[in-house]
């Protein structure tokens, strides 16, 4: 599946949401989704933080794609899933900040927050524009 996800960079901090449902159940993580038939990577950008968080952004910088496979499926029959996940740096620009149905909660952080999903560091390395966390 291809995707996208946000490294939103909101108040001097990285922007990520708490996960509600599988895969990364309960980890910190960063708010993406699918590309949608005939939606450019950009356009899915720009949805899904309306979606997800209820906020206008502005890309700011292309971190490459990035490979997450997991072993659990929401389709029957099929053991895991794989995502082709392309990354963007964004900055919010507008809007109300809130969670929705995939988040029990988000919140901005400035240092490594516990537990953050293996998968996320790979994108704060990729970064030029986000201050290394420790």
């Amino acid at each position: 599946m291809v995707s996208v996800g946000l490294l939103v960079r909101y108040e001097d901090g990285v922007l990520l949401g708490k996960r509600t449902n599988d895969p990364a159940k309960g980890y910190w993580f960063l708010p993406g989704g699918r590309v949608r038939k005939c939606e450019t990577r950009r356009e899915a950008v720009h949805r899904i933080a309306e979606e997800e968080l209820g906020l206008s952004v502005e890309i700011v910088e292309s971190l490459g794609a990035f490979e997450h496979i997991y072993d659990a499926s929401d389709v029957e029959g099929v053991d895991t899933k794989h995502y082709l996940a392309n990354g963007y740096v964004v900055d919010a620009v507008g809007g109300h900040l809130r969670t929705d149905d995939q988040h029990d909660a988000v919140q901005v952080f400035h240092s490594t927050p516990d537990p953050l999903h293996n998968n996320i560091r790979a994108y704060l390395d990729a970064s030029e524009t986000i201050v290394n966390w420790p």
